[in-house]
């Protein structure tokens, strides 16, 4: 089904139509098409500027954050005179500007069980700019039980990924991953970082399988991924194989069941330490050494007195180098990041490089504990030489 186009709109879209391979009836067929934005963060923006900017017909938009001033960084939808506005509300408004004869529908919600399967059900194609594993796989879940293509992105430090996962003519995401990591190798954005033009690289290429998904022009990523080194500026893509013995679309339809997926920890290594305990033990002098792991940006906001910083990349790569081992091995070690997921993640590493893991330590809910609880802060950057061996 196609739609007419009025005088405004063959101006508009001239240089599409002047597209020997997409011409008139791809652009009627935008106008026809819909779309489901799930997310207006870093991934969202770009995809719903280029979205409303093609002519897409109707585009639904589901948020139920507010417009921070962090956002503002790579979510370019957004602008300060939106701060503390709903992000449907931002973005609607920007969209609107850049093509009037848009149909928005807000969603100020947040996607969930209860509310998953009827917003998914009124639009032809759905895109995942979430950013964190249970949303992304009840979004994969309820495209799969709808028959729903699912137009996937990721990002995080420099790196993005992007696919369509359609499980009527491919894999869909479960196929990949089944089950999600364990909650300590999953850190997010806030707690990783992300270079802040990634999610416009990535976001853009979202909008473009859209695009191809609703004319029918082109051939879509289904069955690829396509993995970006923001880096070195490369681009690999890889195939992926439908799973037949995939937890959801290796059944069918009807015997679907939309679960919540929980963040599990896997099995805890070491130990863990108390905020008032290591203070306790750093006022008796005891011989133990603090290893601050996050990012050196995130040591500016403070520091635990005598850390060392190192990291948690630098230990990663030198535990898989041939050379000294990163930390000394006879002294007491007491891991930290900001929550206590990266740190958990860096302890099971030194133990499976040959650490005795009774010798180390991870502070209990991390830095946000140890603020939390007013004890004093280093406001110096942590001593960045390596600990001696």
């Amino acid at each position: 089904m196609s739609a007419a186009l009025t005088d405004s709109e063959l101006r508009r879209f001239g240089r599409h139509l002047i597209l020997p391979e997409f011409g008139l009836a791809a652009q009627q067929r935008l106008k026809a098409g819909s779309v489901l934005l799930i997310g207006l963060g870093g991934l969202g923006s770009p995809s719903s500027l280029y979205l409303a900017a093609s002519g897409v017909g109707r585009i639904g938009l589901v948020d139920a954050d507010v417009v921070e001033e962090t956002n503002l960084q790579r979510q370019i939808v957004h602008g300060h005179a939106m701060l503390g506005h709903l992000k449907t509300e931002s973005a609607a408004a920007r969209m609107l500007d850049i093509n009037p004869d848009l149909k928005i529908e807000r969603h100020d919600v947040r996607l969930g069980l209860d509310n998953a399967l009827d917003l998914i059900s009124q639009y032809d194609v759905i895109v995942d700019g979430t950013d964190n594993f249970p949303t992304r796989y009840l979004v994969n879940d309820a495209c799969v039980k709808l028959g729903k293509p699912n137009v996937y992105g990721g990002v995080l430090r420099f790196d993005g990924q992007l696919s369509v996962f359609d499980a009527r003519y491919g894999p869909c995401y479960r196929c990949l991953f089944p089950e999600p990591p364990p909650i300590e190798f999953a850190p997010n954005c806030a707690e990783a970082g992300v270079l802040g033009v990634l999610p416009g690289v990535i976001g853009s290429l979202q909008a473009t399988e859209v695009i191809k998904l609703l004319t029918g022009v082109g051939t879509s990523m289904i069955g690829r991924m396509l993995i970006y080194d923001g880096l070195d500026l490369s681009f690999t893509t890889i195939q992926i194989a439908k799973a037949a013995d995939c937890p959801i679309c290796s059944h069918a339809s009807k015997d679907i069941e939309l679960k919540e997926t929980v963040m599990a920890c896997s099995a805890p290594v070491g130990r863990t330490m108390a905020s008032s305990v290591l203070q306790a033990r750093q006022r008796a002098g005891d011989d133990l050494l603090v290893i601050d792991v996050r990012n050196p940006a995130e040591w500016l906001s403070g520091t635990i007195s005598g850390a060392m910083g190192l990291p948690m990349p630098e230990i990663t790569r030198a535990l898989n180098q041939a050379g000294p081992p990163p930390l000394p091995k006879d002294r007491d070690l007491v891991l930290v990041c900001q929550s206590g997921m990266r740190s958990s993640a860096v302890i099971r590493s030194l133990v499976d490089a040959g650490y005795d893991s009774g010798r180390l330590y991870n502070l209990e809910r991390g830095m946000a504990a140890w603020t939390g609880d007013v004890y004093p802060l280093d406001a110096k950057e942590p001593d960045l030489q390596r600990a001696g061996t």
